[in-house]
């Protein structure tokens, strides 16, 4: 506790702010990367005619409120205050859309990741590019607006991500880390930056509209891991911090993506490595030997935060339904007058789903929320469906939204893995359905058919795998790679918990998804029939 106090009190502690689509948290770590202090700030996006979005009031009193809470973490734990840190780097869901005029004004309501509502102009530009563009990626969003004659598009002075532009409103520099860059518009492996090809060919693409101004230059410009990205403005200062203990003049990584954050959390940024990060989406990225043989629309391309290419399977939904349940289970037990914690109440639930059948008995479930696609919805409806003989047990129930969880990221890995022949030596799971031990994890196993490795870290997830970053920002040796600074100085050789797939539960869910997708059309159908009001 001194030691953590001393670095607190000396501005050596490094913090890492993470933006997650339910929660804002923030990790503080000291030299050797382990966490000493946390704060956290739950918000929720909404739906407003038609987009999913967070407002920039969302935005800014979410940031204040969670540093506000890792402050008094830190009073509470130390008895001292915050007044300089070694570093700072900020993360956040990946892609979606926020467009700025020349006065740094929004144009539109910031669209996030979760929006599909670029079917079009995805399809058109994954044709012109001969490279998969994805819905969710902010060229697409922009392609899109153009293509509905959207009259705010002539106004662009610059677009970004969220991360992008919470650093640009901090530093006043508009950059991006190369892993979040690549959410935005596609990368050159050899150059770490924007594919110029590919940039000439939108240009020319959209000439005919007379915009003022040239993709490149509306773009934030693309760093990589470990280069300077600027430092915490005055105003910056005050925007963080409220109590004003904040000084300016720290120094800040390039921002990341939550796909980046990941792997650093993980320890898989090298070749043949992966992850899962399983929230309220849910995505897997593998490290590639060797580009892939054939585009897929399943697979997006792209990169670590050091730059090297990446395949990832990305779905839209994964926790949001299951978390629902759990939320009915809560209120059935506070009907009878019990108080139940919420960990614990996880924790007796997803346990208990290792009692049940390995194809859940006749149970199906749909944890789309939004659209998926990856399953070709643009629309979802959380959906749950049993045969009338099947075996409705509360395990049964519970397995079927685990396996509903990861079933259409399976999916996706089917292509990668058995399609593609892509080699993996390792995956790590981290995010909220690995807290309780033993149970997501081994059903990940199964849906992949590959061993899974989950650390003791797993928890801390993205914000402290931005803090990784941010330390190895300040503290890496001179030529030392990322990959080298992870597993030297962070992981020291560490694997992790690793659970190998039981056989019985891969066939298990091997029979689920096939009966998952014989079904879709009955989830198609509840979305067609059952509009949003």
């Amino acid at each position: 506790m001194s030691n953590a106090k001393q670095t607190i009190e000396t501005g050596k502690a490094v913090l890492g702010i993470e933006f997650g689509s339910t929660r804002i948290k923030a990790v503080l770590v000291n030299e050797t990367g382990e966490p000493i202090a946390s704060g956290a700030h739950d918000w929720e996006n909404r739906l407003e005619d038609g987009i999913w979005t967070y407002s920039l009031d969302d935005i800014w009193t979410g940031l204040t409120d969670c540093y506000g809470r890792l402050a008094e973490d830190v009073k509470e734990k130390y008895d001292t205050v915050i007044t300089s840190l070694a570093a700072i780097g900020f993360s956040g869901m990946m892609h979606g859309y926020m467009a700025f005029d020349k006065d740094g004004e929004l144009l539109v309501p910031f669209r996030t990741w979760r929006n599909t509502i670029t079917g079009e102009a995805a399809a058109a530009l994954t044709k012109e590019f001969s490279f998969n563009i994805p819905q969710r990626w902010s060229i697409a969003h922009l392609y899109q607006a153009i293509l509905n004659g959207e009259e705010h598009v002539g106004n662009i002075s610059y677009f970004t991500t969220l991360a992008g532009y919470i650093h640009w409103k901090l530093t006043g520099e508009k950059v991006l880390g190369v892993g979040e860059a690549s959410g935005m518009f596609p990368i050159d492996a050899k150059t770490r930056d924007y594919n110029q090809t590919m940039i000439d060919k939108f240009d020319a693409l959209v000439a005919p509209k007379g915009y003022p101004w040239k993709l490149r230059e509306i773009l934030p410009k693309v760093l990589v891991a470990g280069e300077a990205a600027g430092t915490l403005s005055a105003e910056g200062a005050k925007l963080l911090d409220k109590s004003g203990n904040l000084s300016a003049g720290i120094p800040l990584c390039p921002p990341e993506g939550d796909a980046g954050t990941g792997m650093a959390a993980t320890n898989s940024v090298a070749v043949r490595t992966g992850n899962v990060s399983a929230g309220t989406s849910v995505f897997a990225m593998v490290v590639l030997e060797e580009d892939l043989k054939n585009v897929h629309e399943e697979l997006d391309m792209v990169t670590t935060p050091s730059g090297d290419t990446v395949a990832m399977v990305h779905c839209n939904n994964c926790t949001s339904d299951l978390n629902a349940w759990v939320g009915l289970f809560k209120e059935f037990a506070e009907a009878f007058g019990m108080k139940p914690d919420m960990n614990e109440l996880f924790g007796t639930l997803y346990r208990k789903a290792l009692e049940g059948d390995k194809d859940c008995g006749g149970l199906l479930a749909y944890n789309y929320f939004s659209g998926e696609p990856v399953t070709g919805l643009n629309e979802g409806r959380p959906l749950f469906v049993r045969r009338p003989d099947a075996h409705f047990t509360l395990a049964n129930f519970m397995r079927s939204h685990l396996y509903a969880s990861l079933a259409t990221l399976k999916i996706g890995l089917d292509i990668l893995l058995k399609e593609e022949k892509v080699k993996v030596d390792r995956i790590y799971g981290h995010g909220g359905l690995f807290k309780t031990k033993g149970v997501g994890q081994g059903i990940l196993a199964a849906a992949m058919d590959a061993p899974v490795a989950v650390m003791e870290t797993a928890g801390e997830g993205g914000p402290w795998g931005m803090a990784l970053l941010a330390s190895y920002m300040v503290h890496k040796a001179e030529g030392e790679t990322l990959e080298q600074y992870l597993s030297g100085k962070i992981f020291g050789g560490e694997t992790g918990t690793v659970m190998e797939p039981d056989p019985a539960d891969v066939a298990g869910f091997d029979a689920y998804i096939e009966n998952y997708k014989k079904a879709l059309e009955a989830e198609m159908a509840a979305v067609e029939t059952m509009p949003i009001l």
